[in-house]
């Protein structure tokens, strides 16, 4: 049985080969060599029926017709883009700001590469063959067709001879691959099917493979962004996980760049792997479009479970990572996990999605206890991520909720985050969860919560302005709210009591101390503090704020100022709240004193500042047009109720990023009904164009698309990429004539300010 340890990734050396032989098959594009003879094709026929003719006496084969065409497969570019055609609709085409010398949507992770032997006394299949170099096979050994940019090299895995690929679009079980399936040309084919002692030991089974596919790559199944491709491999099921036992493992063929799946892997043998301090993770196949990578880690000096997914981000979904602190000789896989990511994958076709501090529940027991809950989602900040297999950005940790601490999970999750930190020291919380352990918070008791927070039906919560952060310092503590904010701040000043103003804050990473609050054993709430490991404190973070105008103005206090549990409160008369809320809604800074009116020397301010937020959202992430960078680029997932479908594919409208918009009323482009129609007709006309290429993009490793659109009153139009690159001039004419009526239906105004969007696209496999 082949071995687990050889199931990983296409590591950056084997990329590198890649990009040199796709290098010299540019240079052929604009080389003219001459004609091969056809002695040399004659040759190879001559030395395949001499094969025949030793196992089996028969001297005919059959001949394969040539026919259709190839479509362009993709191309990761290195060095000048000769040869590549590219084709823009705007009259200034967006740059590739140097994108070309990677594919930016393409996993660097390590893969095997298989080591081929040759033994000429060998029954055909049985034992590796010698592959011929690509420098010395300039055209197809079976028709004679010339190599180029578009029309690709295939080794067949029996004989290693260099095939185009329809001359080698078949797959049968080879021995010397330990019974697993892989990639030969016609007349192997023809010569093993015939083999009658095949039939008994391998149980012969063929699979046609697509003609635009290539093998001196990983072909989709390894590649995340591109999608995996697994269709021909595994069952269209939503859910691969059987009730006993492991998912199927995506394992290598021992060849490069071939993958299969092992149905049935041994639990026993994989553990053993990963305890022998294996380097690579494993591939679990949860679905055709959703895989689980596991891995052993050594985080923080603990033994953890380092589990991830990978293929949420074609559902618009965040990737997730769980960090689960391994038991004392445990001897199994925590598979409950994967039945969770299949539950966030069901979740995401409803609209479902996970966000910062965000929770998912289980339904029943899980990971062998009743009082795991469920997981919140945190986004890592400062804490250390070195050593950790992670997937491509967006992601997400999971931490483990026990069941009593639920309600606070729901309503108020950065005081469970934060309370994390605490217990095991780390700041601002850990990354990992550990099983069994005690929940943090006991019953709701008497908090100043219950005033502000439904803890029974969860009808309504403190509000939170996203981004808004408290800086507590000496004499001073300063409110500041971003302008992105507004709108959401508008919402709560209109939703609240006219005497009590509650708003919840963001984690401040700029802070260097933060206060939490710990619930004691008899169940009342105390204030404290954690800090950055041998940093002093200087500015402290706080959870929430809430101004009360209940002072009276006979009390002798301008205002005052309190911490209360892991919170600012400040009491202000009722003149003070209606000026507050006034310069709130106009937008303007305003300063509260806070002390006697006598002792101006003890005086503290409490300042609300509106300030320019440097957005940290879409962080690492890139275009799949030409490579730039999405980072504080606002965005939105999309979910279409309408679904677009071909030939066992489907394609997949998941988000809009907003690369320039509009900014005379806050948040109007995002808001605007108009604005969202044009956008929804575009992604339609875009889904609708490529729905008969669908299959062809994603065996071309076109899986993730993106599409540019500007209208600016002096150009109006778009462009289309993938993997870097604009898309190949097919792909690219069948958009032109659907989507340059709708892009310009929209007009052109002299006032109107300019929009540039971007919008993103996945194809997947049509799964039940």
């Amino acid at each position: 049985m082949l071995s687990p340890a050889e199931a990983a990734w296409p590591d950056e050396e084997e990329e590198e080969e890649e990009e040199e032989e796709e290098e010299e098959e540019e240079e052929d594009v604009g080389e003219e060599k001459p004609q091969v003879l056809p002695s040399k094709e004659d040759s190879v026929i001559e030395e395949k029926e001499l094969e025949e003719s030793r196992q089996e006496g028969i001297a005919s084969i059959s001949q394969m017709e040539t026919c259709g065409m190839d479509y362009q497969s993709q191309v990761k570019m290195t060095g000048s883009n000769e040869g590549d055609e590219t084709h823009s609709h705007n009259a200034q085409t967006p740059g590739v700001d140097g994108a070309m010398g990677k594919d930016p949507n393409t996993d660097s992770q390590p893969s095997p590469v298989g080591v081929l032997s040759q033994d000429t006394g060998s029954v055909l299949g049985d034992i590796a063959p010698q592959w011929i170099p690509d420098a010395e096979a300039q055209v197809c050994m079976k028709c004679g067709v010339r190599f180029t940019f578009t029309r690709r090299r295939h080794h067949c895995r029996a004989c290693g001879k260099v095939f185009c690929a329809l001359c080698s679009n078949l797959k049968i079980r080879l021995t010397h691959l330990d019974g697993k399936e892989g990639r030969v040309c016609v007349t192997c084919h023809s010569t093993l099917m015939k083999s009658e002692h095949r039939h008994i030991l391998l149980s012969v089974s063929t699979t046609v493979i697509a003609s635009g596919q290539r093998t001196a790559r990983p072909p989709p199944t390894a590649r995340g962004a591109n999608g995996w491709g697994t269709s021909a491999l595994v069952s269209s099921s939503a859910n691969l996980i059987p009730l006993d036992g492991l998912p199927p493992i995506l394992t290598s063929t021992g060849v490069k760049g071939d993958y299969t799946v092992e149905e049935k892997p041994s639990e026993t043998l994989l553990i053993q792997e990963l305890e022998s301090g294996r380097a690579k993770s494993l591939v679990f196949v949860l679905n055709a479009n959703l895989l689980a990578m596991v891995k052993v880690v050594n985080y923080v000096n603990r033994k953890c479970w380092c589990v991830t997914t990978k293929g949420l981000h074609a559902m618009g979904q965040v990737e997730v990572v769980v960090l689960l602190q391994c038991l004392p000789e445990e001897k199994s896989f925590p598979k409950d996990i994967f039945s969770h990511f299949i539950q966030l994958y069901r979740d995401t076709l409803t609209g479902k999605v996970i966000q910062h501090l965000t929770l998912s529940q289980f339904g029943g027991s899980f990971l062998g206890s009743d009082e795991h809950a469920g997981f919140l989602y945190v986004r890592a900040t400062l804490q250390s991520l070195q050593g950790l297999p992670l997937p491509n950005q967006p992601y997400l940790f999971g931490l483990l909720v026990h069941r009593a601490e639920l309600a606070w999970a729901k309503v108020f999750p950065l005081r469970l985050m934060l309370r994390l930190g605490a217990e095991y020291r780390f700041y601002p919380c850990p990354l990992y969860s550990v099983r069994f352990r005690k929940p943090l918070f006991g019953e709701i008791g008497h908090t100043i919560m219950k005033l502000l927070v439904d803890f029974r039906n969860y009808r309504y919560s403190l509000p939170l302005v996203p981004g808004l952060t408290v800086d507590l310092e000496a004499q001073r503590t300063c409110i500041k709210i971003p302008n992105a904010g507004y709108n959401e701040l508008m919402k709560s000043l209109s939703k609240s009591n006219e005497h009590v103003l509650a708003v919840g804050a963001c984690f401040n990473e700029t802070a260097d101390s933060h206060l939490i609050c710990v619930q004691a054993d008899d169940g009342q709430y105390q204030t404290q503090a954690i800090s950055i490991h041998n940093q002093p404190r200087k500015v402290t973070g706080s959870c929430f704020v809430i101004f009360s105008s209940a002072l009276k103005a006979s009390a002798g206090y301008l205002a005052k100022s309190s911490i209360v549990e892991d919170g600012l409160m400040v009491q202000i008369t009722v003149e003070t709240m209606a000026e507050l809320r006034r310069s709130l809604r106009e937008m303007k800074d305003y300063t509260v004193t806070c002390g006697r009116l006598d002792q101006s020397a003890s005086q503290e301010l409490v300042c609300l500042q509106w300030v320019e937020e440097k957005s940290t959202v879409n962080k690492g992430v890139i275009s799949p047009i030409d490579g730039k960078s999405m980072e504080s680029i606002i965005s939105k997932k999309m979910f279409q109720k309408s679904e677009y479908k071909e030939n066992g594919k489907i394609i997949r409208w998941t988000e809009v990023f907003y690369l320039q918009r509009g900014t005379r009323a806050k948040g109007a482009v995002i808001d605007s009904a108009e604005h969202n129609r044009l956008t929804e007709r575009i992604a339609r006309a875009f889904c609708l164009a490529l729905c008969p290429h669908l299959k062809l993009l994603k065996e071309d490793g076109m899986a993730k698309l993106g599409l540019r659109v500007t209208f600016d009153p002096q150009e109006v139009g778009f462009v289309a990429g993938s993997n870097g690159l604009p898309l190949p001039a097919q792909y690219l004419n069948a958009l032109d004539s659907v989507l340059i009526p709708v892009v310009h239906s929209r007009g052109r105004k002299r006032d109107e300010e300019p929009i540039l969007m971007e919008l993103i696209f996945y194809i997947l496999e049509n799964i039940t």
